[in-house]
């Protein structure tokens, strides 16, 4: 067993030659990767976001003497997103040869010249700005493995190609402190800060978000200004557009321009949140899936497998940051550079907050038949409200959506939007039938007089709706059972909310997290209702003591269930869990339990889905049948245990008599006494 930590590598540099922050450590790692190790040839593979100095510290390292001695040829090329094989091993060959010519000869074999140039010798070939693996597979027959201890070092900005070709190099961004005296270097070379201007510089400093480009950029900006207080902290409240430099937009640009069109949909919709806003990935795959953003590709079985491709591409090319990661490795939290963000904004702008966003087929990632057409999408945004609520929210009435679109025109209703200000939600929606997401949480409907007189007619119109977050002090399920498109229901109630026959209408419900439900169903109930497609049920504060075990294998899919159990009395003598074969599909399983649980009230005298990859228990005394029922999971990966206590008083739990075969993660947390 071990405890996964996920750390960042250290790097701390400037985007230019002259100034280095905090980069001697890295330059001494990349040379010991470089000089020592293996005689046969090794791939090095520096990977990072556009501008955080991928190219600065290759060339640093390219430059540094001791490598220059240590290799007996040496080359540095660009490859880029467009390349030609050509003209690349032409300009290696001209560096490994020192050839002064420009132009090849046209019947010259260039790849086998250049092999027999670097055969017998200690080469470096320097590849920067690497975009695909293809082009690797495209130039490395062309570099011999003699045991020589010839050493390839790759930039790029996409994960999956440097995994490709080695154990990656992984930049990160700068502290606060390090922007600050990159900053100073920058912009007062040898002389001294003045000291007021300390404070305005550092904020400068500290609103470049750590990417040293930016900050180069801007020290290049401020450097020809005024050095006045008002005039830098002017600067520094402006700092986000000023940032958006030519250089940097062009970084970012090409990065987007390289996404295929469903990544660029999805990566907009990102831009689209608040800065520095902390995104929970697990809400964000099931807006980009309610929004039809990724491509459904055979059935609707792989959407979520589709929305975590589309997060992993976006990711390896470092297009989002990882925020935090779950004990397993996912991604749980996410987060936009506002250098990208911005120009997220700006694009959205100038596109009139309009997309056409494709549909896929059912057998291949390409646009449907003409017959299936774009759809044209709309994001809602503060203007758009601010003309819907002058006309008296009629369509007809606004010049920036055109007549021949108010028919077929579909609206974004981004989370974003609803906390942005305070509306008269109620018109707004009766008038925008064709959104698909709702996220309401952070709005008390029950505040708004219409929905308190009529919540369900209120919600009637929403037929198209496939994710709804609401916040209400009473909720009924006849509200939302006319959604029969409905994937995701989030519901945030100060009372329990009662099963209800129309949950079964509602057919394609994927995800269910409702924090208060009471599991009362009735069990004369003729016919047997299944809801196939849930996957997830989560978060639910519920009553053993209400609780009907049939009602669970309704949803025999399930792959994520988490429980809060409130109380225990009176509750029936069975086990959630009668065989390993039901739920066979369920990989996480988050129960915790009230103070002062007994394991003598059924549960555990059964085990658990034999799947189980990820286990929470909270306020159990951990038995000997306990641990059976835990030890038998082949497949479990994480294991946490919180306020347990151990029987007899003894807090000793010897793990060594178990087999915990593919346990990579485990926590205790011991109830206090």
């Amino acid at each position: 067993m071990e405890k996964i930590e996920l750390t960042a590598s250290r790097c701390c540099f400037s985007s230019n030659d002259e100034e280095f922050v905090g980069f001697e450590e890295d330059v001494e790692q990349i040379i010991q990767k470089l000089t020592r190790g293996t005689k046969e040839c090794e791939v090095i593979s520096i990977v990072g976001m556009a501008g955080l100095g991928k190219t600065t510290l290759a060339r640093k390292v390219y430059n540094n003497h001791y490598i220059a001695d240590h290799f007996d040829v040496r080359a540095f090329c660009i490859v880029s997103q467009t390349y030609s094989i050509r003209k690349l091993l032409f300009e290696i060959l001209k560096q490994v040869t020192g050839e002064k010519r420009d132009m090849i000869k046209e019947d010259e074999d260039v790849a086998d010249t250049l092999r027999k140039a670097l055969f017998c010798k200690r080469y470096l070939i320097v590849l920067d700005d690497m975009w695909n693996y293809e082009a690797w597979e495209d130039l490395q027959s062309c570099f011999p493995c003699v045991e020589r201890g010839s050493r390839i070092m790759v930039t790029t900005r996409v994960q999956e190609v440097a995994i490709k070709m080695s154990d990656p190099y992984f930049l990160r961004f700068l502290t606060e402190d390090e922007s600050w005296e990159l900053l100073q270097k920058k912009v007062f070379k040898l002389e001294g800060v003045p000291l007021e201007l300390e404070e305005a510089g550092f904020e400068v400093a500290r609103n470049c978000k750590g990417l040293p480009l930016v900050i180069v950029l801007n020290a290049g900006i401020i450097a020809q200004k005024e050095r006045r207080v008002s005039v830098w902290e002017e600067f520094a409240k402006d700092l986000s557009s000023l940032g958006l430099e030519e250089q940097s937009r062009k970084a970012v640009q090409s990065s987007y321009d390289y996404l295929r069109d469903h990544l660029k949909h999805c990566l907009l919709y990102i831009g689209y949140f608040p800065e520095d806003y902390n995104i929970p990935v697990s809400d964000l795959l099931k807006l980009w899936i309610a929004e039809e953003l990724v491509p459904n590709i055979n059935d609707t079985e792989n959407l979520e497998k589709s929305s975590k491709d589309c997060l992993s591409d976006l990711v390896n090319r470092s297009l989002l940051m990882v925020s935090k990661r779950r004990s397993n490795g996912d991604i749980k939290y996410c987060m936009v550079h506002d250098l990208i963000r911005e120009f997220c904004s700006s694009k959205l702008e100038e596109e009139d907050f309009k997309q056409r966003i494709a549909s896929y087929n059912s057998s291949s990632e390409v646009p449907s038949s003409p017959k299936d057409p774009a759809r044209l999408c709309m994001y809602i945004h503060d203007n758009l409200v601010n003309q819907l609520e002058l006309h008296g929210y009629s369509l007809n009435e606004i010049s920036m959506v055109d007549s021949e679109e108010k028919e077929s025109l579909e609206f974004i209703a981004h989370p974003r939007f609803y906390s942005s200000k305070c509306m008269d939600i109620v018109s707004l929606l009766i008038n925008l039938r064709l959104i698909r997401v709702l996220h309401l949480l952070d709005i008390n409907m029950d505040s708004t007089w219409e929905f308190q007189n009529s919540p369900a007619s209120t919600l009637e119109s929403l037929t198209h709706l496939k994710y709804l977050a609401i916040y209400a002090r009473k909720f009924d399920f006849k509200w939302v059972s006319h959604m029969i498109d409905l994937q995701t229901l989030r519901v945030h109630s100060h009372q329990r909310i009662k099963t209800s026959p129309d949950i079964w209408k509602m057919k394609k419900l994927r995800h269910v997290d409702i924090t208060e439900f009471s599991f009362i169903w009735e069990d004369d109930e003729q016919e047997e209702h299944v809801l196939d497609n849930l996957k997830t049920f989560g978060k639910c504060r519920v009553s053993l003591a209400d609780m009907n075990r049939k009602f669970w294998w309704r949803f025999p899919n399930l792959e994520e269930l988490s429980l809060s159990i409130v109380n225990f009395h009176g509750m029936p003598n069975h086990s959630l869990f009668p065989t390993p074969e039901i739920h066979n599909r369920l990989q996480s399983l988050e129960i915790s339990f009230p103070i002062g649980f007994s394991t003598s009230i059924g549960w555990f005298k059964s085990v658990f889905p034999m799947n189980m990859r990820f286990l929470s228990l909270a306020g159990i005394s951990l038995t000997e049948e306990v641990v059976t029922s835990i030890a038998a999971l082949q497949k479990l990966e994480t294991l946490k245990l919180f306020f347990i206590h151990f029987p007899n008083n003894n807090p000793r739990w010897d793990v060594t008599d178990r087999q915990f075969k593919v346990l990579k993660y485990l926590k205790l947390g011991v109830a206090s006494a």
